[in-house]
């Protein structure tokens, strides 16, 4: 069964500029295109920059404003690509969400919205309230943006409904990019192995003049739990990675490998 190639961004966003970030982000569609990507993930709210005080009020905008959708959309189709990038998303009603949009060759767009909002983030953003799965380049995939990861039932609930990958784009400022490694793949490593699924995630990296300082790093890890790529490195960059559905299916016929089947049912609630 053939090999998706995926891009993980590792990228500077500079918070409020979205001219800036609009044009990196294209520039970066670019490379990993000549590289051979079909998925190409960008850094949760790349678009906007991530800021979770006064400021994001200023710096969210809704989605439809400066043709974006248009310029992503028309890339995703001529290219036969899926592109994943984030921003602040400001809704009619004044609210914002810290959205990931799901560029496909097949459709316009569909958007995921950050579940669970981080303690400091409650005060400025609205969660989101579906779980939500896409399809495209022959994969089945779900959206977690950085703080969703640390919630066991949200992997589980997508892991239910077949998925091969989460995608984990992350906004996580401080520490060195050692440190973050050390501290994604404890709860990482766990997403994959008790769910028989890839997990994939990238950060933001360097300082985006709003005060926070992002360590560069992306990190690959196969459905038997083990990483199967790592990059602490602090600049920005294009890393690219082989999902393989043999792989999956190898781990699924294992019957010490896969654990979802022989959940008692009976005690849960899903």
């Amino acid at each position: 069964m053939k090999t998706i190639k995926v891009a993980l961004i590792v990228q500077n966003c500079i918070a409020g500029n979205f001219e800036q970030n609009l044009e990196s982000t294209l520039l970066f569609i670019t490379k990993a295109t000549q590289k051979g990507a079909k998925i190409i993930v960008f850094p949760e709210m790349n678009l906007t920059g991530y800021v979770a005080g006064p400021d994001i009020t200023n710096i969210a905008r809704p989605i439809t404003q400066d043709n974006m959708v248009s310029v992503f959309s028309n890339l995703s189709k001529k290219f036969e690509l899926t592109i994943l990038v984030g921003l602040a998303e400001k809704t009619p009603d004044k609210k914002i969400y810290a959205s990931h949009l799901v560029f496909t060759p097949e459709k316009s767009f569909e958007t995921y919205r950050k579940i669970h909002t981080a303690p400091f983030e409650k005060k400025y953003f609205t969660p989101g309230n579906k779980i939500k799965i896409f399809k495209s380049q022959g994969l089945k995939f779900g959206i977690q943006l950085c703080y969703d990861a640390h919630f066991p039932e949200l992997s589980l609930a997508m892991a239910l409904k077949e998925i091969d990958v989460i995608f984990i784009p992350h906004a996580s400022p401080r520490g060195s990019s050692q440190e973050k490694h050390d501290s994604w793949v404890r709860h990482l490593r766990a997403r994959a192995f008790d769910n028989g699924v890839y997990i994939a995630a990238c950060n933001q990296t360097g300082d985006n003049a709003k005060g926070l300082f992002f360590p560069g790093i992306s990190i690959f890890i196969g459905p038997d739990g083990n990483v199967l790529y790592k990059s602490i490195d602090e600049t920005e960059g294009i890393h690219i990675i082989n999902i393989e559905k043999t792989i999956l299916n190898e781990i699924r016929s294992h019957k010490m490998k896969y654990f979802l089947p022989y959940r008692r049912k009976d005690l849960f609630k899903f």
